[in-house]
């Protein structure tokens, strides 16, 4: 062979190597059509998810029966907030009833997208519960305690069949933060007017590889926490600042989001929310040291004004016999008290409760601002740390002056309609069993000698 025939053949050869790999390099980088899963016609629900769920008697249960739910898929892994598991509603809205479902399969989105109609073959599930959230799946045993796993993903298609129909568009249901209680774990949601804390804004959606919390809050300084995935595409996104809606995966009070395409914020953050309020028509109207039963002590206030009032930031304190150091504090946050009506504090409900007859609105425990022996001075400040109302002089022991009220009773009269920060005896009516400084030298035997809850 001559040398040019030779070259010629080496370089066809050469050719026809680089053709074959440029073939197998395209083939094996191009973009492939979402595999599908197989689609069934013939399959026809003969369950109602109330039916499913009435089989769960507080223990992880394997169905045994041919039964058969259908329902509609609401969540997504395409974005990586979620793994591992598929939502399902029974409805494209309004839904009454949802499951998850454990299944050992990434990018399921593919096979199920957001919208399928799918049915569930249940022989041979199990079906447990964790808090309010019902699952569906294989099983998981950890030290003893059986609960339900991921369902291998070789047989995920046995059980989960996508019916032929297309996706629908699933109506999330428009739920408020107060509310949320109101209806099943695992349906699609969405809520207005929410916005991160101040507190949160510029930091990412998730620590990176930490599953993590963030707090959405709205106008009406109501909060709903919003979990991410530190895992997901979006985990490095840094949250926005604006106000909008949010939809996503309702579980246990708290929100999950496929994408950050379910968060529509482009409205202007809330104007700061005012729930911290001073009022002199707040005031103490009625101190117990019962003679014949110390555990049914008592603290009255009341709210003189029409209006309700938010007690937030409130506090009543104490200063035991001649201190002038607070001796205990009583937060009062967190209760709003309605015009013209009282708060009665017990240091020992149950005593309480058994003495006079009712439940009192607020327990605490012994040697707090309810808990006086009648020498004590009693102050209710403000949420801006001013005394509003007082009882007793801070620095003075009560024995023997014009505002004990030992084995007795301090009762505001009825004409007094406001506090006071400065103590006058003669707004009071006080009895006790020495009667010194012009006070009423007659002990109180509960229940008879006492109104707590009757300001009348």
């Amino acid at each position: 062979m001559e040398k040019r025939d030779f070259l010629r053949k080496c370089f066809f050869e050469y050719m026809s190597l680089v053709i074959l790999f440029a073939t197998w390099f395209l083939s094996c980088n191009r973009e492939f059509d979402p595999p599908k899963s197989e689609c069934d016609e013939s399959i026809m629900a003969n369950a109602t998810y109330t039916e499913i769920k009435e089989l769960y008697m507080d223990e992880t249960v394997q169905i045994q029966e041919n039964l058969i739910i259908e329902g509609f898929v609401v969540s997504s892994d395409e974005y990586g907030n979620f793994f591992s598991v598929l939502h399902i509603q029974d409805a494209v809205a309004n839904p009454k009833e949802a499951f998850q479902i454990e299944i050992d399969i990434r990018d399921s989105h593919l096979l199920y997208p957001i919208g399928s109609k799918v049915y569930v073959k249940l022989k041979g599930l199990y079906l447990g519960k964790s808090g309010n959230v019902y699952k569906l799946g294989a099983t998981f045993e950890s030290f003893g305690n059986v609960s339900v796993g991921r369902l291998p993903a070789n047989v995920v298609d046995e059980h989960i069949v996508r019916s032929c129909d297309d996706p629908s568009i699933i109506q999330p249901v428009k739920i408020s933060i107060e509310k949320w209680n109101e209806y099943p774990s695992g349906i699609l949601v969405s809520l207005d007017s929410l916005e991160f804390v101040e507190e949160e804004l510029r930091l990412p959606f998730a620590n990176e590889a930490e599953e993590t919390v963030r707090t959405l809050i709205n106008c009406d300084d109501q909060v709903i926490s919003l979990v991410n995935s530190g895992y997901s595409d979006f985990q490095s996104e840094i949250v926005p600042e604006l106000n909008g809606r949010v939809t996503g995966i309702l579980l246990e009070g708290d929100l999950i989001i496929r994408s950050l395409q379910d968060m529509e914020f482009t409205k202007d953050r809330c104007a700061p929310f005012i729930d911290e309020f001073t009022s002199n028509q707040l005031f103490i109207s009625e101190l117990a040291d019962p003679d014949n039963n110390a555990g049914a002590r008592f603290v009255e206030i009341f709210n003189a004004s029409e209006m309700a009032l938010s007690l937030k930031g409130w506090s009543l304190v104490r200063f035991t016999n001649a201190n002038t150091e607070i001796s205990s504090t009583l937060d009062l946050s967190g209760i709003v008290l309605e015009g013209n009506k009282t708060l009665v504090i017990s240091p020992n409900a149950e005593e309480f409760e058994r003495v006079y007859g009712f439940a009192p609105d607020m327990a605490i425990g012994g040697n707090s601002p309810a808990d006086s022996n009648g020498d004590d001075n009693l102050q209710l400040i403000d949420p801006f740390g001013k005394v509003i109302d007082a009882f007793g002089i801070v620095g003075e022991d009560g024995s023997g002056t014009d505002h004990e009220f030992e084995d007795g009773r301090a009762l505001r009269k009825l004409d007094i309609d406001m506090a006071n920060p400065n103590f006058t005896n003669s707004e009071w009516e006080i009895y006790n069993d020495t009667g010194a400084a012009g006070t009423n030298n007659q002990p109180q035997i509960a229940p008879e000698d006492f109104t707590p809850g009757n300001r009348n």
